[in-house]
């Protein structure tokens, strides 16, 4: 262990939740041992608001059971924040630190919240506050950067995966067209997680929509025309932030008065607009298109469910995520100043493994990752073998399902 300063440490947990963010949490509380330099590990009600407002609650000693409850329990057990520290902010918070000598900051979400870790480690330098920060990485979005996949998304794209299975026989039980809404405002990684669910080349979903293949009103009504000549019916799954050819989103597009987060981030999750907009297409164009013929056709957004179900999480997900703050501890104990924890694969298949490595925040904070282009068929409206390969290991087994027609 390096010679590291004594004092209390600071965890927080920021941004959209998932169903293994605790699991990082609890992996950081159970890796704090006594007679370490951390003597005291202070949980921050709402993020970094909460450290501004001075709003902590103790979480070593806590009962090893309660603990493992915790780690199973979706969303933020320490509540989350969208809040972005600025310089102000950043004052607010070292004044809350040598009030309470905190040397140690923790901070588990996306590329928001390494941003924000990265803003106050440079903020500790420049005031001459030493300070050791580490992002712990969690998001369904599946879009940082550095990392193989991050925290939070095998588990959100089981539930996609098996939701989609589940509702592709419906569809076949009373054929029309069905359109799914999935969240990915900016990256179709969760959107692409669909085509797990697929048994068989007749199952849904027959069209896929990432953010990262624009598609055209007419394109859209040719696809679904063409999917249900072909099979008597269609279901779709849809990314929330799918983009028109103009290169902006049909989310922003078809919400008049769109509410917007700190980020500046329009809402998309939680609205059935999108839904309801292509729902409206495919009876007027596609139903033209098909001479007229009257469509059953139904739209469903997946919503906050995705990131919340509870009893439904991957378990390669769960010990990922628990690995996760297991490993930010022991980076800080190790001497490092400032990181990030990443993965990275080394091992495919059924030999599926991965390693943790350090990152620099800078690596991480703001910036996203796109689903590869060559993981989206050339008519982008469906996902390639390539993305199933690396996306199966990660949520676990699936319910098997049959149907009479099985190939």
């Amino acid at each position: 262990m390096a010679d590291l300063p004594k004092g209390n440490a600071v965890i927080g947990q920021s941004g959209g939740p998932t169903a293994v963010i605790n699991q990082s949490l609890v992996g950081v509380i159970e890796s704090i041992k006594p007679g370490g330099p951390i003597q005291r590990l202070m949980g921050a009600v709402h993020g970094v608001r909460g450290i501004k407002e001075g709003q902590f609650i103790d979480l070593l000693g806590r009962c090893p059971d309660q603990l493992e409850r915790i780690a199973t329990t979706p969303c933020a057990a320490l509540g989350s924040t969208r809040d972005k520290p600025d310089a102000d902010y950043c004052k607010a918070l070292f004044e809350v630190f040598k009030k309470n000598d905190v040397r140690y900051f923790f901070y588990i979400g996306g590329n928001d919240s390494a941003d924000t870790a990265r803003i106050v480690y440079e903020m500790g330098c420049e005031a001459n506050y030493p300070l050791r920060v580490f992002h712990i990485p969690k998001t369904i979005d599946n879009d940082l950067r550095l990392t193989d996949h991050c925290p939070g998304y095998g588990s959100a794209a089981r539930f996609v995966a098996s939701a989609i299975r589940g509702d592709d026989r419906d569809n076949a039980s009373l054929p029309g067209v069905k359109i799914d809404i999935i969240m990915g405002r900016h990256a179709g990684w969760l959107t692409a997680a669909s085509v797990l669910g697929r048994m068989d080349d007749s199952c849904g979903p027959h069209l896929v929509y990432v953010p990262e293949a624009p598609v055209s009103r007419e394109k859209f009504v040719d696809d679904v025309a063409a999917a249900y000549a072909k099979h008597g019916r269609c279901l779709v799954a849809m990314s929330e932030g799918v983009e028109d050819i103009d290169g902006k989103s049909w989310g922003e597009k078809i919400v008049e008065s769109a509410e917007r987060d700190s980020h500046g981030n329009v809402q998309l999750s939680g609205s059935g607009a999108l839904g309801d907009f292509f729902a409206e297409v495919v009876k007027k164009d596609v139903a033209a298109k098909l001479g007229g013929k009257k469509l059953r056709v139904r739209a469903d957004t997946f919503g906050y469910l995705q990131r919340s179900f509870a009893g439904y999480a991957s378990p390669v997900d769960q010990a990922e995520a628990r690995m996760a703050g297991q490993k930010a501890v022991e980076y800080v104990l190790a001497g490092h100043e400032s990181g990030t924890v990443a993965f990275k694969r080394v091992g495919e298949g059924k030999n599926y493994a991965v390693e943790c490595f350090r990152g620099e925040l800078r690596d991480v904070a703001r910036e996203t990752k796109d689903l590869p282009k060559d993981w989206i068929n050339k008519t982008g409206n469906g996902i390639t073998q390539a993305f199933i390969d690396y996306a199966l290991p990660l949520i676990g087994d699936l319910p098997k399902l049959g149907h009479f027609w099985e190939k």
